[in-house]
């Protein structure tokens, strides 16, 4: 017990002498070991931070098992980035099999960060995620959804922008389709692309109407050849197609009828690589890098 006084018990030890012997000691106050001279929640508090901060620092020791994929990156000299190619304004692949888009173009700048090459790899909205899980994929990028069930598998970046489903249709037929329950009709045909957050939005909210599966290329001619009536897709894919195809238009694309974020996606459990995606992402936003790419695909006004 210590003596609070100008002299020391003969069993107290200098705080110094705590440090030179290498051993954790916090020193605790008289209010503190008196039970009458303080409230009792303040031990416990304290307690329950010490042993918060164990539970934090043990977490984080089993959670990154072996190397960073930061670190294998800058060794192997490689980034490898897993994208579908089949999603404009934010990736699409050529039939001489170069990559271009709004993503991949931010995946050019994040391999430039690092200095190293990028290796693309082709996947699909349906195998995105088992390739991510068997270790392909340093990064998944291309207009991908936040959801849940992707986040119990892996981990995002920071959000990128902000996005929702709404439908695309023919011009002539967008009064028609307005709402959930205009669309959630028998006489309906919707198509949409296999094992994304498109098809997952129709099994969940429009169960009654007819959906067929296409490849998310050639989907659009589907609906100008009135082989389909609506697809679901994310506002800003809508848009873009709508100034691209004359003839489809997005209905109400900034009324949400599910609200919804994208982001890059990451392995999951390595927070050193999660941590370097999101800084890099934050600069690109701040020195207005990331709205310079967004405005060679989109119409959208540069910073100031």
């Amino acid at each position: 017990m210590c003596k609070h006084n100008n002299g020391r018990s003969h069993n107290e030890r200098p705080f110094s002498s705590w440090i030179a012997a290498g051993k954790l000691f916090h020193y605790t106050p008289l209010f503190l070991t008196h039970p009458d001279k303080s409230p009792p929640k303040m031990k416990t508090i304290k307690c329950t931070m010490m042993l918060g901060g164990l539970l934090a620092l043990s977490f984080g020791a089993q959670a990154q098992d072996g190397p960073s994929h930061l670190d294998s990156i800058i060794q192997q000299n490689q980034l490898r980035v897993c994208t579908t190619g089949d999603y404009k304004p934010y990736t699409s692949k050529a039939e001489n099999g170069e990559y271009s888009g709004i993503d991949i173009a931010m995946a050019r700048t994040l391999a430039d960060s690092l200095g190293v090459k990028v290796e693309w790899v082709q996947t699909t909205w349906k195998t995105l995620m088992p390739d991510m899980l068997a270790g392909k994929c340093d990064i998944g990028v291309g207009g991908i959804s936040v959801t849940l069930e992707r986040q119990k598998k892996a981990f995002f970046s920071t959000t990128l922008d902000v996005d929702g489903k709404i439908p695309l249709v023919r011009c002539e037929d967008q009064a028609l389709y307005q709402t959930v329950e205009q669309i959630n009709q028998p006489s309906v045909r919707l198509v949409e692309p296999a094992g994304g957050t498109n098809e997952a939005f129709v099994h969940a909210f429009l169960p009654k109407a007819q959906l067929s599966l296409h490849d998310n290329v050639t989907i659009f001619q589907e609906l100008l050849d009135k082989r389909a009536d609506v697809m679901i897709t994310d506002a800003s894919e809508a848009l873009y197609q709508q100034k691209l195809k004359p003839g489809l238009c997005a209905v109400n694309p900034s009324q949400f009828m599910q609200y919804g974020e994208k982001a890059y996606l990451l392995p999951r459990d390595d927070m050193t690589w999660k941590l370097y995606v999101d800084q890099w992402l934050h600069l690109a936003k701040v020195t207005g890098n990331y709205q310079k790419v967004l405005s060679e695909w989109i119409a959208t006004p540069a910073p100031k």
